[in-house]
C-alpha cells in the first residue's frame, strides 16, 4: 500500500511537525510528509523539515490583498505538490470556507483542548478559570468554523493542584505529540472514515473505563 503524502502547514516553532517528523521515519508508518509550509518565513519549524530532509515553501500571506487570494495560493501550492492529506500545525491563520470545501475531510488540525470545550485561543487559561479536572488536546477533521469538525483523536491530561497555563500547557503538549501522530496513522491505514459527520474508526480497541481527578 502506497503511503499517504501529507503537507505540513505551519507559522512558528513546530514541535507538532517535529513530533510528526519522528513518527513518519519509523519503519512501516504509513503516511510520509513530502512539504512543510510556513506563512512566515522565520517559522522555526522550517529548520525542522530541511533539517529531516523535507521541501518546505514559503507563501507569506501578507503578500495577498485578501483571505481569499492568500489560500487560492495555498491550495495551488499543495496541488502542485501532490499531497493527499494537510496537516495544521500551529498554523495560525483561519482557512475560507471554499478552501476549507476542497480539502474536504483531506485536512486536519490539532486543538489544545478537549473540543468542543475551549475554542479558540488562550485554552489552558480558560480551563483553569473554569475549575475542570481534566483538559487535554484534539485532533479533528477541519470544517469551516473555528475548531469544529469531526473529532478523530483525544487526548486527556489532568489538572493538577498548582497548575498555571504555561505548566498546563507543557503537559498538554506531550499529550499532542502522542495524538497527532496517532491521528495520523489511522487516516494512513485507511482506517478512518465520516458518517453524518462522526469519524468511525475500523478495529479501534476500547479505551480506559473511567478516569478520575482528584482520585480516592
Amino acid at each position: 500500500m502506497a503511503r499517504l503524502k501529507v503537507a505540513v502547514l505551519i507559522s512558528g516553532r513546530g514541535s507538532n511537525l517535529q513530533a510528526l517528523i519522528d513518527a513518519c521515519a519509523k519503519p512501516g508508518f504509513p503516511a510520509e510528509i513530502t512539504r512543510v509550509i510556513a506563512n512566515r518565513a522565520d517559522a522555526a519549524g522550517l529548520q525542522r523539515a530541511a533539517s529531516a530532509g523535507i521541501a518546505t515553501a514559503i507563501i507569506p500571506h501578507r503578500d495577498y490583498k485578501s483571505r481569499e487570494d492568500f489560500d487560492t495560493a495555498l491550495d495551488a501550492a499543495l496541488r502542485a505538490a501532490g499531497v493527499d492529506l494537510v496537516c495544521l500545525a500551529g498554523f495560525m491563520r483561519l482557512l475560507t470556507p471554499g478552501f476549507v470545501a476542497r480539502w474536504h475531510d483531506r485536512l486536519i488540525n490539532i486543538h489544545p483542548s478537549l473540543l468542543p470545550a475551549f475554542p479558540g485561543l488562550d485554552t489552558h487559561a480558560r480551563a483553569l478559570a473554569q475549575g475542570v479536572r481534566f483538559t487535554g488536546c484534539t485532533v479533528h477533521f477541519v470544517r469551516a468554523e473555528m475548531d469544529n469538525g469531526p473529532i478523530i483523536v483525544q487526548a486527556a491530561v489532568p489538572v493538577l493542584t498548582g497548575d498555571d497555563a504555561d505548566r498546563l500547557a507543557a503537559r498538554v503538549l506531550e499529550a499532542e505529540h502522542c495524538a497527532y501522530p496517532l491521528a495520523l496513522r489511522l487516516i494512513g491505514e485507511g482506517r478512518v472514515s465520516v458518517a453524518d459527520e462522526r469519524v468511525v474508526i475500523a478495529g479501534a480497541g476500547a479505551p480506559a473505563p473511567m478516569l478520575l481527578n482528584p482520585p480516592e
